[in-house]
């Protein structure tokens, strides 16, 4: 590297966020960059450690250690520091095609795995990611690379996700002619809807990445549910191909007594009705306004729930989380190189705590029933906490601790428990074989469903997963198609 000794001699450092209680009233992206001078001292950080497992992408313990895409972060970092922008842009789009939208979302399994991490706090490699794709944009670097030929052969792409558009775009660039089938009425998926304004924008970050997919010849079709409203079957006759990239929207409930109360949401209903508002400029939405805001389930989607809420001018939050509470630090059997369980205040807890006073998350802590008032309304939730202890099989279970019942009024009950998979209408239509989590059955690295000519991937292959997996796994299904339309691929 250009510093052989910039990580001795530099802090980590990461631009502040705009103030919690400034930022709660508007639905504009929170976080800001350091200047170039700062960012070139956190690239000559990165400490030419040798064996680098930052760009690894392994799963250790089940969980991503390094970047999923194989991100080509030490020589980025490098070009940070030597001041080289475009060239360092050039890098990063050679592994990942949308470091916009990860370098704002992905947890950063790279940062978890930086070999600085052993004894310094790591590199601020996602910071530095969006810094330079952010630069790119502003600067019209980043600009349509239509295929100089086409191949004649047609993709059908079902989702328009971080996967399908992985997909998408691969493909283009290989020069078939590729159509994006969308159920929603924009692009983007969980991109779009799954996640807020405030941590992704859509009209200058989403939407300016789907103008330029378009620009390249990509062709978006919205408001077309496969299956329903356009029939799987007629798809296999018109396409000489099709990705399936539907994501694994079917959400985890909580079968317990007063489900049926008015006022219990799926967190997905409530971001994305949300989200239409704010795109909008208005229309029906889920109000937090003024209410007692019980969200149970942690995870990303628990965050953005509590963020949104604040939003709304909610009269308060809690969080229910049914597992402990992890540690400041790693813990003996969480050794580096893998993901650090340890405790992350994210934007929503941070906001919750500026404006209450303290983390709205309460840890081993389960529901036992939801009561309503007499219309039916939900109007308070009943907890218990719990503790988790081994059964017969050696599994962890948790276990109910007699005494420690509460009760927490609630106006608002939002379930961010997870997804169990894919739904299942369009895979039933197909008659596509399933593994036994009733994901789609393809084998990672090949892709292909037991239907010829149909490939699978992203969360509706692998499960529930991060955007950095599902951009992976768009790429590797184009290759696999690719080489299936052609022969042979040059597609990485």
């Amino acid at each position: 590297m250009g510093k052989p000794t910039g990580f001795i001699e530099f802090l980590r450092e990461i631009p502040a966020d705009r103030p919690p209680l400034e930022r709660v009233k508007d639905w504009n992206e929170f976080h800001l960059h350091l200047d170039e001078a700062k960012l070139k001292n956190q690239g000559a950080r990165c400490m030419d450690c040798g064996i680098p497992f930052c760009h690894t992408g392994l799963l250790i313990s089940g969980m991503a250690s390094g970047c999923p895409v194989n991100n080509l972060i030490p020589e980025w970092n490098d070009l940070i520091y030597r001041g080289l922008w475009k060239e360092a842009l050039d890098r990063l789009h050679k592994t990942n095609n949308f470091p916009e939208f990860t370098g704002r979302v992905c947890p950063a399994p790279c940062e978890g795995s930086c070999t600085l991490g052993v004894i310094e706090p790591p590199v601020t490699i996602k910071n530095i990611e969006c810094s330079i794709i952010d630069k790119g944009s502003a600067e019209g670097w980043v600009t349509p690379n239509a295929p100089a030929t086409r191949t004649g052969k047609t993709v059908a792409v079902i989702g328009s996700g971080p996967a399908g558009l992985a997909a998408a775009a691969q493909l283009n660039q290989a020069g078939h002619t590729v159509t994006v089938y969308e159920r929603a009425d924009r692009p983007g998926g969980l991109l779009m809807y799954g996640i807020p304004n405030m941590k992704l924008d859509k009209e200058k970050v989403v939407l300016r990445r789907v103008k330029q997919l378009e620009a390249e010849g990509v062709k978006f079709v919205c408001n077309a549910e496969v299956g329903k409203t356009h029939p799987a079957e007629q798809l296999l006759k018109e396409y000489d191909a099709i990705v399936l990239a539907t994501g694994a929207t079917k959400p985890r409930d909580l079968p317990i007594d007063g489900r049926q109360a008015k006022g219990i949401y799926f967190a997905m209903e409530f971001l994305t009705a949300n989200t239409k508002q704010v795109l909008n400029k208005g229309g029906d939405y889920i109000s937090a306004k003024g209410k007692d805001v019980v969200i149970i389930g942690g995870g990303d989607t628990g965050t953005d729930c509590v963020g949104t809420s604040l939003r709304h001018g909610c009269n308060s939050v809690v969080q229910l989380e049914i597992l402990p509470k992890p540690p400041l630090e790693r813990a003996k059997d969480n050794p580096w190189p893998e993901w650090p369980k340890t405790l992350k205040v994210d934007y929503g807890q941070e906001e919750a705590a500026a404006k209450y006073g303290a983390d709205p998350r309460t840890y081993l802590t389960t529901a036992t029933k939801f009561e309503s008032d007499d219309a039916g309304n939900v109007k308070a939730v009943h907890t218990v906490q719990v503790e988790w202890t081994k059964n017969d099989k050696g599994q962890f279970i948790p276990k109910n601790v007699p005494g420690s019942e509460k009760v927490y009024p609630a106006q608002l009950v939002l379930l961010a428990m997870g997804f169990l998979g894919p739904e299942q209408p369009l895979l039933e239509s197909l008659n596509v074989e399933r593994d036994p989590r009733s994901n789609i059955k393809a084998e990672h690295g090949k892709f292909t469903t037991s239907i010829p000519k149909v490939f699978a991937a992203g969360d509706c292959r692998r499960g529930q997963s991060l955007v950095v997996w599902a951009i992976n796994e768009g790429r590797g299904a184009a290759r696999e198609c690719d080489r299936f339309l052609m022969g042979s691929t040059n597609l990485p």
